[in-house]
């Protein structure tokens, strides 16, 4: 098992230069071409999350922006908020909080182009749209054998792997909440989060929006509540933990091996993991919502990157500092429990393990659905979709077994691939965000609500929807 946890590090430790340069570089240049549009535009994003769905043409109501935004934010906050930032803070130092910061706010510019994509590009199936980075690869570029590469690379990643890594993070909570070890026990977990996963996915897209939209804001608050208690208590010693955030972010000051290298890139990683800017996973939630401009979609998604990583993964963080933490190991879910005891007293272990049962549970359901659509992709084939399903099933099973820094390790390396081939889609396709962002923008000047048909830019080519006689995108329009 060793063996194969080194071999995974060596070729993260190389491969993940690449991808830092190719997340980075788009997301600065989206960021200036569009004048911080992910910093400017936060009262449209605010604005748009609240929106009702709109009717689909055949009389039914489509996909809300929140629930849209409900199917990402299950997949975005689960253990990547509590056990990934563990991680992160105890192999890269506090240093590593910067780092994912400062990706959240790129990341955010390259979440609104790559969700604004996934609108325009989105067709209709059974439970109203569907789409993703497969769909604008596709129609968009003109590559289907590009969209057929990412759709097989996001299913194997997100419907296998990283649902391992969810049940993974249960069961190490749960061995700290209620003090079992051995293979038994961990087997228990994995058949009890395998069943409840089967309950759930065999119910379709809107099934999964319903249980994602009621579970995680309710979860998430009570965490984010303790959370701010936590800070409250120790409000005397935020000043110092800033200043150790920023040092060690820059090497100024070493807390674990590696210095700034081991900051940034684990700042980088668990980032990434946790807040999926530039992966291409949100892209395929943002798809299903009915709104009548894409850019819309694209300012929630944004917004998604922020709740994720300003808020949630940065409580975490602070949970963690502020209860002096050991640095070093590979400690994930045990790690924030601790440190929330060690401040709130032992019933807050059963609490958080608790939470990441729920937050883990809704990440299983949201990566679910991101392969289920690619699946749909590949083939229109219900027996192969049945397939998947089973094996989605299998695999969470699976998490609960293995090994915690090769489930991660292999997490790292499938994500890396799969923001690589959707990053280099993205490069050509900015323009066409570019556009519908001009579009928007012009209409929101005039003080009208914006909406968007496939007329109004008839230099975008590939577009499936947005008819003028689509009921679902109806309304005034902008020509000019």
């Amino acid at each position: 098992m060793d063996v194969a946890v080194d071999a995974v590090a060596k070729v993260n430790d190389i491969y993940w230069y690449g991808v830092i340069v190719l997340l980075v570089g788009l997301g600065l240049y989206i960021t200036v071409w569009s004048g911080f549009v992910q910093i400017r535009l936060l009262p449209d994003m605010l604005r748009s999350i609240t929106e009702r769905a709109e009717t689909l043409p055949d009389g039914t109501k489509g996909i809300s922006a929140f629930r849209a935004f409900s199917i990402s934010a299950g997949s975005r906050v689960g253990t990547g908020n509590i056990v990934g930032v563990g991680i992160a803070i105890s192999m890269g130092g506090p240093g590593a909080v910067f780092w994912m910061w400062a990706m959240a706010i790129i990341g955010a510019a390259t979440a609104f182009v790559e969700s604004t994509l996934a609108q325009v590009y989105k067709v209709r199936d059974r439970d109203g749209f569907r789409g993703g980075p497969a769909y604008y690869m596709q129609y968009g570029l003109r590559r289907r054998w590009m969209g057929v590469i990412f759709a097989v690379v996001i299913t194997l990643t997100y419907g296998f792997v990283f649902n391992a890594v969810q049940t993974n993070s249960i069961v190490d909570a749960a061995s700290t909440s209620i003090g079992f070890e051995g293979p038994g026990p961990a087997a228990l977990v994995g058949v009890v989060v395998a069943v409840l996963t089967a309950a759930v996915i065999f119910g379709g897209v809107r099934r999964i929006s319903g249980v994602s939209q009621i579970v995680v804001p309710v979860v998430a608050v009570a965490y984010l509540v303790l959370g701010l208690l936590v800070v409250a208590l120790n409000l005397g010693e935020v000043p110092h933990m800033f200043e150790l955030i920023v040092q060690n972010a820059f090497g100024i000051e070493e807390i674990v091996g590696g210095g700034f290298a081991a900051a940034f890139m684990n700042g980088i990683r668990r980032g990434l993991f946790s807040n999926e800017a530039g992966m291409g996973s949100a892209p395929n939630a943002a798809a299903t919502a009915a709104v009548s401009h894409p850019v819309k979609q694209g300012l929630v998604q944004s917004l998604g990157v922020y709740f994720d990583t300003l808020l949630v993964c940065s409580i975490t963080a602070f949970i963690i500092l502020l209860s002096k933490p050991e640095y070093g190991t590979t400690a994930g879910a045990s790690l924030t429990q601790n440190a929330l005891a060690a401040q709130l007293g032992g019933w807050t272990v059963h609490f958080l393990a608790i939470a990441i049962f729920f937050l883990a549970f809704t990440s299983v359901i949201g990566n679910y659905y991101y392969g289920e659509a690619n699946i749909e992709f590949l083939t229109g084939s219900r027996g192969a979709l049945q397939v998947f399903r089973a094996l989605v099933v299998v695999c969470v099973f699976a998490g609960a077994v293995g090994s915690l820094p090769l489930v991660w390790g292999l997490a790292d390396l499938f994500m890396g691939v799969m923001a690589t081939i959707n990053l280099i889609a993205l490069v050509p396709l900015s323009g066409v965000a570019f556009a519908l962002f001009v579009h928007y923008t012009r209409q929101r000047i005039r003080g009208i609500d914006p909406v968007f048909h496939r007329a109004d830019l008839p230099g975008i080519r590939g577009v499936q929807v947005w008819e003028e006689t689509d009921a679902a995108h109806g309304g005034m329009s902008d020509r000019g």
